[in-house]
């Protein structure tokens, strides 16, 4: 029916939204909210001031701000699956770089341009709700979701360590320094000795006299600003050498990630009370967060801090926050936006619904249903919004909605010394998603607190996230099995009906397409990556001729692993127990039970009790 798997997501969460508000009212809500503000804050500033170099301010990290806070708050508020968390992506970017660069190249309005191809993609995400598009997510088995959050994942890893790597060029070490001479080390500003045409148009276009300046008395930023030279022993490229702020942002940085690390850990320790491990774990990283901030504070090294817009405005002082769809450019731009909207609606609807499979898996065990008809609204409206006020558009993040989901879930109390916590459920609510994103619009008037916080810190909590997040993804496990011998492979389900060959086999093929992933994302293609993500599904259909059913039932199943091996050992009990009672012969075991053992590999020892009579 039309918009009928619609009606069906507004029936099922419709008697559940009251308890959602009152189920994020919890100690770990707070807990999961302080630690996510934190994570969400930064990314979401660095796309805007990506955004706002690669469009020259039309948008930056003030439009971002206010886009993340409009749109996770409306999304937190009405969509199907309020555990997942909305955010900006790479492939977005490259599509706001290339859109901003043709309009320059054929003298067209881009926030205009924008809005039209935002507005599209807007309808046709609505015409994907209301014709029920969200049912194929039903073809994203694990081998496809799995490659997608894995590659997200390591995108995330990989970026935490690159942006410290960077910090070393923006902060350069003197490796070849020598103690005894540090009293004549010395690092001043001259005038260039053979200016660039660059640098005579600079002085030329603001009136600049060159041997009226003393140079020797500016500022690192001065000297940079007026197209100066840094000359001396204790130089780099580009400045002088400082080597305290990298190395005390090294530590900073792996600081924060062993040390979240082993405070979230901390629940299963043997010291203090339930009650106060509990805690200690679930405030973990806001714990780690402040620690660092008042250490830092402390030692007094200047490390990079967390900028934020200290006005609510527009970057441009030529744009407004309502944009006209048409506005400069011809009637026929409307019409040719339809186009690239078309790449665009792709992109939404994969990131949207792979993120939302992820979050909704059954090892999870949500309890109050899931709603991707609705989320897709939420999202197509909002986009929709943001398009017309000239904000950046934002979808499902993976690694910020599996890391809420993480910091969600619920243990029982080990009563026993040394009995593990069964995991209950995650704690499902509106709370935590609401509550990040009304705090994110309100952070223009924190910056005051804000900005003792140290970048390498942030970074350090990416890659806690990223790792942390790897966790559970079967195709890592599978891809350690390549250098472990049989003899000490764990017992994974699946090792049991699987030959290791079929298992090797499928863990290539799957290695093979993130990798591919990986090359199309860093490319200058990078804005075909939704066509690609896309074509993991045909590629997972091609698989069905190189395995049969029962294998891919263990390998690309989305029951859980435990719920699996569960059965399995009852299945294997329950078979044993008629064995010994001798209620059925081997043979009739064999025939029953045909997909789970092979005859013709059983070991007669190894299977039959020793009291069997043949």
């Amino acid at each position: 029916r039309l918009f009928g798997g619609l009606i069906l997501d507004v029936k099922r969460k419709a008697p559940w939204f009251w308890s959602d508000f009152r189920d994020g009212l919890s100690l770990q809500c707070l807990a999961s909210f302080l630690f996510l503000y934190c994570a969400c804050m930064s990314p979401v500033i660095t796309f805007g001031g990506l955004l706002g170099e690669a469009t020259k301010g039309h948008i930056s990290a003030m439009e971002s701000l206010l886009g993340a806070s409009m749109t996770g708050v409306m999304y937190s508020l009405f969509a199907g699956q309020p555990l997942t968390i909305l955010g900006s992506t790479g492939p977005v970017l490259v599509f706001e770089k290339i859109l901003y660069k043709f309009c320059k190249d054929y003298g067209l309005s881009y926030l205009s341009l924008r809005a039209c191809i935002g507005l599209w993609t807007a309808f046709l995400c609505i015409v994907l709700v209301a014709t029920d598009a969200s049912c194929l997510v039903c073809y994203i088995t694990r081998f496809t979701e799995e490659a997608f959050a894995a590659l997200i994942c390591i995108i995330f890893i990989y970026e935490a360590l690159e942006k410290l790597f960077w910090l070393g060029e923006t902060y350069p070490i003197h490796a070849a320094s020598k103690l005894d001479l540090l009293t004549i080390y010395y690092c001043k500003c001259e005038a260039p000795a053979h200016p660039t045409n660059e640098t005579l148009l600079f002085w030329e276009s603001n009136q600049i006299n060159p041997s009226s300046i003393a140079w020797e008395n500016l500022t690192v930023s001065e000297c940079r600003h007026l197209h100066g030279e840094f000359h001396g022993p204790a130089c780099g490229h580009d400045g002088p050498y400082t080597p305290n702020v990298l190395f005390w942002s090294c530590i900073l940085f792996f600081s924060t990630f062993v040390l979240s690390g082993s405070l979230k850990t901390f629940k299963t320790s043997r010291y203090f009370p339930t009650r106060v491990r509990s805690t200690i774990s679930d405030f973990a990283v806001f714990f780690t967060i402040v620690t660092m901030v008042i250490i830092d504070f402390l030692i007094g090294v200047p490390s990079p801090k967390l900028q934020v817009p200290h006005m609510f405005k527009p970057t441009r002082d030529d744009r407004g926050w309502l944009i006209n769809p048409i506005g400069p450019n011809p009637w026929w731009t409307v019409l040719a936006a339809l186009i690239p909207a078309l790449l665009c609606t792709i992109l939404v609807f994969m990131d949207q619904q792979i993120t939302a499979v992820i979050v909704n898996r059954k090892e999870h065990k949500l309890q109050k249903g899931c709603g991707y008809h609705l989320d897709l609204l939420m999202v197509a409206v909002m986009l929709g919004v943001c398009s017309v006020m000239g904000l950046p558009w934002f979808v499902a993040a993976t690694v910020l909605s599996i890391t809420h989901v993480n910091s969600l879930k619920l243990e029982s109390g080990s009563s026993a010394p040394g009995e593990q916590p069964r995991f209950l459920g995650i704690q499902e609510q509106r709370v935590t998603g609401l509550m990040i994103f009304v705090l994110m619009g309100c952070s223009v008037f924190l910056t005051g607190v804000l900005k003792f916080i140290p970048m390498p810190v942030l970074y350090g909590v990416f890659l806690y996230m990223g790792v942390s997040s790897l966790r559970g993804i079967q195709f890592f496990d599978r891809l350690k099995l390549f250098g472990m011998p049989e003899k000490h492979q764990p017992d994974f389900i699946y090792l049991r009906h699987v030959p290791l060959r079929k298992v090797h086999l499928f863990t290539l093929i799957q290695l093979t397409c993130l990798v591919l992933l990986w090359v199309i994302k860093a490319s200058p293609a990078a804005i075909v990556f939704p066509m690609m993500v896309l074509a993991l599904v045909f590629v997972r259909k091609v698989m069905d001729f190189c395995f049969s059913k029962r294998e891919l039932s263990w390998l690309d199943d989305l029951m859980p692993e435990s719920k699996k091996k569960k059965l399995d050992d009852a299945k294997n009990e329950a078979k044993e127990e008629e064995l010994k009672l001798g209620k059925t012969s081997y043979s009739d075991l064999s025939k029953q039970d045909n997909d789970r053992v092979d005859p013709s590999e059983i070991n007669i020892s190894d299977e039959m009790p020793k009291t069997t009579v043949w």
